[in-house]
């Protein structure tokens, strides 16, 4: 923890980043949420709006932003159920690099079209996120692609960064910042960003209880890896990641006040108030802080001011339908 606590990101290179990735990446607005029974104003973040629909772009960019001609031209691998795959397809095809992604079999249609659709290279392998890492690091041995982490990694950490900085920016006095968590890119640098620059707001992430690794983490104050098996049972898709990773970890222990989980029906339900409410369209994994904030009061702090972070809207269309029209109980 001690050596990586020293090497946390700064206010200096989340600003370096926001400034690099400003011609690829969107300003997203903040989007008024009056929910019924929520206390407080609520603001939603909008990184669905991104052009690539999720906050993922921002890391990417960074990222490969900063890659010299020679790592360009080798071309670029990760490894990603979808979000950070179109991130990366996007931004390497930005700067002309060729884009390698290896996919779990079970990631969504529609994610995995957008990324062929932004000219990447898909490489298909099992569920379990450490299948995903060994097929890249066999294809990193073979061809000499250079690897973009999907969240331990300080550019992609400073990139995520970025959306931090502008909550911080737009409402200076805000009380609450909620980020969804997974591998823990956008938490991470959410909650370094805000804390920076508003020390006495509270950051407080939220996942899924079905795939609650970060909480159990923040508890327990180390790593905790849960089994794909148990991961992939959230319909919030982009938080199965089976742990947070390193640096994360370490900028979550700095600056974050708190992880909480919510239930299966409460991210359904969330993601039914954000549609009614903003005319936002939210994935699954966009809609959890939703659901802090519906469901989950008496855990968070009091506030006047919260901003909620809708990580992405690329929900697939039959799931979407669904949510939307059925009748809860």
């Amino acid at each position: 923890m001690s050596t990586m606590s020293e090497t946390l990101v700064g206010l200096d290179t989340i600003r370096a980043a926001a400034a690099r990735i400003a011609d690829v990446a969107v300003k997203t607005p903040l989007v008024r949420a009056p929910f019924d029974g929520v206390s407080g104003d609520v603001w939603l973040k909008a990184e669905s709006l991104q052009p690539i629909g999720s906050f993922k772009l921002r890391g990417a960019a960074n990222k490969i932003l900063q890659l010299t001609p020679e790592e360009v031209r080798r071309g670029v691998i990760t490894y990603s159920s979808g979000n950070h795959a179109q991130g990366v397809a996007y931004a390497a095809r930005a700067v002309g690099a060729k884009a390698v992604i290896v996919m779990p079999s079970n990631a969504p249609a529609i994610k995995r079209a957008a990324t062929l659709a932004l000219g990447a290279e898909v490489v298909d392998v099992g569920v379990a996120s450490s299948e995903r890492l060994a097929k890249a690091a066999e294809l990193v041995r073979k061809h000499g692609y250079l690897v973009v982490p999907p969240y331990d990694d300080p550019a992609v950490i400073a990139g995520q960064a970025t959306c931090g900085l502008e909550i911080a920016e737009a409402v200076p006095d805000v009380d609450l910042v909620l980020a969804p968590v997974s591998g823990g890119g956008l938490l991470s640098g959410v909650a370094t960003a805000v804390k920076l620059l508003n020390p006495k707001a509270m950051v407080i992430g939220v996942e899924p209880e079905l795939a609650g690794d970060a909480a159990e983490s923040f508890r327990m104050g180390k790593i905790v890896t849960w089994p794909a098996e148990m991961t992939s049972r959230t319909i919030a898709d982009g938080l199965r990641t089976q742990s947070v990773g390193e640096r994360n970890f370490a900028h979550i222990q700095a600056y974050v006040d708190k992880i909480i989980t919510v239930t299966e029906a409460e991210i359904r339900a969330a993601m039914r108030a954000i549609v009614a409410t903003t005319r936002l369209v939210p994935e699954p994994s966009g809609a959890v802080t939703t659901a802090a904030l519906l469901f989950h009061a008496a855990e968070l702090p009091v506030y006047r001011k919260a901003v909620a972070v809708v990580s992405g809207g690329n929900v697939d269309p039959k799931l979407l339908a669904e949510v939307l029209t059925e009748t809860t109980a």
